[in-house]
């Protein structure tokens, strides 16, 4: 990548978040709830994970996983395994199968539901399709969805836009992506039937643009055409929804110049993720990413000369 571009891509960031970013935003905090809320709140459940952003309330919803080799083929390409395998195994994890898990992240921020992302429905890539389940253990019915903000039209984030008649699953959800995202879908042959059922309902938008009210779109250029993540704000605090900017909590966060196969500019997309990264520690960000283990919440940590995720408590 030329040094302009790469300078660019910084400074980009910087003019986005440092409005956001003055001062490190308080961390998300579980909501204080008032009695009567608490009788109306459905129980805790293992896929459900609530929280909140100043005071909307969010919840993290889990759809399933994704299993990788740890060989070098798809994660660290081209890296040594025995290299690979002495980070994982440093980091206390693993060394023969890669997880990445699936979720989405779910907003009530006034009379509107915003669904980020919704998982990879019946891909056969993954074992996953739980999501509505998910929201039917959160309380959520897929028709109160007013709003669904995709980051990218891989099959693992839009593969829950349709049901298994593919129709729309949520009925009365505008979709919204950035633009060059969605010529890219409708460009792909392979999700012509996804493209078709769905335009009624798509609202595209320019990269960088505010989405909804207190959603900021954040480009982060590299995995795909339009690649996209979201600043989420209420009052002082805020929460960065980074899709698919980093893939594996400890490979990509710790190298993140190691080569993974999903990017489709790979050397845009580490350049991309390491200024993301450094921003998020540096900026002392809350950031929530839809494939580290559940439920993805925590921070990012500069160590010697890379970085660590470190998970919410």
């Amino acid at each position: 990548m030329p040094l302009h571009d790469a300078t660019f891509l910084a400074v980009a960031l910087a003019a986005l978040l440092a409005g956001c970013a003055e001062s490190p935003p308080p961390p998300a905090t579980a909501p204080e709830l008032s009695a009567a809320q608490a009788a109306a709140t459905p129980a805790a459940h293992p896929d459900v994970h609530r929280f909140s952003i100043g005071q909307h309330e969010a919840m993290v919803l889990r759809d399933g996983d994704i299993r990788l080799p740890n060989d070098g083929s798809i994660v660290a390409q081209g890296v040594p395994k025995a290299e690979t395998d002495a980070l994982l195994d440093a980091a206390g994890q693993p060394t023969d199968t890669l997880r990445l898990d699936i979720q989405a992240l779910l907003v009530r921020a006034g009379d509107r539901v915003v669904l980020f992302d919704t998982g990879a429905g019946n891909a056969s890539f993954a074992d996953a399709g739980r999501l509505p389940q998910s929201l039917q253990a959160a309380g959520v019915d897929a028709a109160d969805v007013t709003d669904i903000v995709i980051s990218h039209a891989h099959g693992d984030h839009v593969g829950g836009l349709l049901d298994g008649d593919g129709r729309p699953a949520f009925a009365n959800a505008a979709i919204r992506m950035s633009a060059p995202e969605w010529e890219a879908l409708r460009g792909d042959a392979g999700m012509a039937a996804l493209a078709e059922a769905i335009a009624p309902r798509v609202e595209a938008f320019e990269p960088g643009a505010e989405v909804l009210p207190g959603v900021t779109s954040l480009p982060v250029a590299g995995h795909t055409p339009g690649h996209s993540a979201y600043v989420i704000a209420d009052g002082d605090q805020r929460l960065l929804y980074i899709g698919d900017s980093a893939h594996h909590h400890v490979i990509s966060v710790q190298r993140p110049r190691w080569t993974i196969q999903f990017d489709r500019d790979a050397p845009l997309a580490e350049d991309s993720r390491e200024a993301l990264l450094a921003r998020i520690a540096d900026e002392g960000w809350t950031m929530q990413s839809p494939h580290f283990p559940f439920p993805g919440l925590g921070r990012i940590e500069r160590r010697e000369d890379s970085f660590a995720w470190v998970p919410a408590d």
